[in-house]
């Protein structure tokens, strides 16, 4: 039997790393995205491929919807190559930036940039991958606990998370015939590198962190790595147009 494969947007670091490793311990094959760290991602395929499961790495970035018709052509030649395949079984939108400036203050620039990376980007890019995802397939897309919850400094980029949530039930009803599920999972609040670190290398946010989670401690890569490889497999099968939130119990 052919082995599953998923593509990951932002596989080469953080979550989507995570996410790329428990896929891989679940027996699934993995094509990784990377914007410009293409060490990182390499090092990442390593892993997998030193768990006995095929990787792949290709660059793309999001934020430039112009270039996934190319992409797409990159995947499905990958795709060709490497599995004698012309589909692949699950797509994660997880690749993101974050920006904290605060509602007064926001670019519109910034406002763009956060647009375009996370709703415009995974829109178009879901849309340009639709011939290449198997019927019966996955997809998972990325929010944040910021949708729920407010705190200042984030209202453009949790409003672009927003409607990731929305889209998300959308996709789930209008691909339902092709039999492919849609859901959403939420990360509250991660020691990553992603803007700047400050969850993981600030004590004080960490703290308060902690402090707002019904669990005391901020979320690991993994916390959210592990559910988004369950949400993929068949047992899970039968969630779809769900928000699935991962934080632990913050700000209950």
């Amino acid at each position: 039997m052919n082995s599953k494969i998923a593509l990951i947007t932002g596989g080469s670091r953080g979550l989507g790393k995570s996410m790329a490793l428990h896929l891989a311990s679940h027996g699934v094959d993995v094509i990784l995205t990377y914007r410009s760290q293409d060490a990182e991602a390499l090092a990442v395929v390593r892993e997998i491929t030193a768990q006995g499961r095929l990787a792949v790495a290709l660059p793309l970035d999001v934020g430039t919807s112009a270039g996934f018709p190319a992409f797409a052509q990159a995947v499905r030649a990958a795709l060709q190559t490497h599995w004698q395949r012309d589909s692949l079984d699950f797509l994660v939108n997880n690749a993101g930036i974050g920006i904290h400036a605060a509602f007064a203050d926001t670019s519109e620039v910034q406002f763009d940039q956060l647009m375009n990376i996370h709703l415009k980007g995974t829109f178009f890019l879901t849309q340009t991958l639709l011939p290449l995802i198997a019927d019966g397939g996955r997809i998972v897309n990325l929010s944040s606990g910021l949708a729920r919850f407010a705190l200042p400094g984030y209202a453009a980029y949790a409003a672009m998370k927003g409607a990731i949530e929305v889209l998300t039930r959308y996709m789930a009803k209008e691909l339902g015939p092709r039999g492919i599920a849609v859901n959403v999972v939420a990360p509250g609040a991660i020691e990553t590198d992603f803007g700047g670190g400050a969850v993981r290398d600030n004590a004080q946010v960490n703290a308060f962190i902690a402090g707002q989670t019904a669990l005391g401690r901020a979320g690991l890569p993994d916390d959210i790595g592990g559910v988004v490889a369950a949400l993929l497999t068949e047992d899970c099968r039968w969630i779809n147009g769900q928000r699935i939130e991962v934080s632990g119990g913050m700000m209950l």
